[in-house]
């Protein structure tokens, strides 16, 4: 069966129909993983956008549950050059195109996606949307050119209500602003005691759990869409270990007076190279972001940038001058993508071990 992916651009893409049998419109973005195409179309931090796969193969290892990210993704839709026919692997539970009809995510495979993403490359990210036919496809021009795209993704892909991931040593709180699991597994590797919260959770009802340290997870959309989260943030470090991770990164930044950007086409993917300022050491990364912090913006007596991205010099990392906190634009828990920056969370937990020590000091 036939499908077209339009962009607003006016360039058509026609190839084959798999997963869900729908129409979509979505923000079309690329990523340059070679694997982990299970763990991106789960991510939530996709929510919204029609997800392009570089690597010219995907589905060839099938899927499993133990590696989505979400329960119920946000993806709008998934393009490729080829869908494995075959899937063969010893952990697979069924095949990609078979889960994205069980999750309602349509796909479109046999197009140039290197055409298409030197397209995405030049002219920046576009709105796109995926027909049955060609006319309809040239019928969504004017449609794609007035949508403006959601920039407040987060209500639709955080918790309702709250839930623990139990642990017996460090009590943790997450603010979900559209959680990767993996980011609970390396929590729960180290014993976390860690209750994940709704994005719209206030101080006091973060600070009624007793946590030892808070993590402002990762998440979709604009960070500027969600003013009411920066005073929770500024509360929230001057009284605890905090922890950024992509958007919660960027939300620290304009929590402490910094400005965010949308960038061209956004860092996708986890060949990142990062160098982390103070050693000089360089990290190859897993990223999944649009927009970046300003590095013109930071106040430098209130922030330090502690990582760089090589290629293009944005900043991947802050730590605060005055309180134990800090943030990362890169995702360390790493799913799918390199381990180089796992042990940060490592530093996290030293920084709240050290809190502990400090307050416990103080009441003897």
């Amino acid at each position: 069966m036939e499908r077209y992916l339009v962009l607003e651009d006016g360039t058509i893409f026609q190839g084959t129909a798999f997963g869900a049998d729908r129409l979509t419109i979505g923000e079309v973005v690329f990523t340059t993983g070679m694997t982990g195409y299970q763990e991106a179309v789960t991510d939530q931090s996709y929510a919204g956008q029609i997800l392009v796969f570089t690597n010219p193969l995907i589905g060839n290892y099938g899927v499993n549950l133990d590696d989505c990210e979400s329960i119920q993704p946000g993806c709008c839709g998934v393009v490729c050059h080829e869908l494995a026919r075959v899937a063969s692997n010893w952990r697979q539970q069924g095949s990609f195109a078979d889960f994205l009809k069980q999750m309602n995510i349509p796909g479109i495979s046999g197009i140039d996606t290197r055409a298409l993403t030197k397209r995405l490359r030049v002219a920046g990210t576009m709105r796109g949307k995926l027909t049955a036919t060609k006319q309809a496809a040239k019928d969504s021009l004017a449609e794609l050119k007035q949508v403006e795209p959601t920039s407040n993704l987060t209500p639709k892909v955080s918790t309702l209500r709250p839930y623990p991931n139990p642990g017996t040593r460090r009590n943790v709180v997450v603010v979900d602003f559209g959680l990767k699991h993996s980011i609970l597994r390396e929590l729960a590797k180290r014993g976390c005691n860690t209750i994940v919260m709704p994005y719209n959770s206030t101080a006091s009802e973060i600070l009624q759990l007793h946590p030892d340290g808070v993590l402002l997870s990762n998440g979709p959309g604009n960070p500027k869409a969600l003013p009411q989260v920066l005073g929770m943030i500024r509360q929230i470090q001057a009284k605890l270990p905090l922890f950024g991770i992509c958007l919660g990164h960027q939300l620290f930044a304009l929590a402490n007076g910094a400005d965010t950007f949308k960038m061209k086409f956004g860092h996708r993917g986890f060949n990142h190279p990062v160098k982390e300022i103070a050693t000089g050491r360089i990290f190859f990364t897993s990223q999944n972001h649009g927009y970046a912090v300003d590095p013109s913006s930071i106040d430098s007596s209130v922030l330090n940038v502690t990582h760089t991205e090589i290629n293009d010099g944005t900043v991947e990392g802050l730590h605060h001058k005055a309180y134990p906190a800090f943030s990362v634009q890169f995702h360390p828990d790493a799913a799918p993508g390199p381990h180089d920056a796992m042990a940060i969370f490592d530093d996290f937990m030293q920084m709240i071990d050290l809190r502990k020590e400090e307050r416990n000091a103080e009441e003897n």
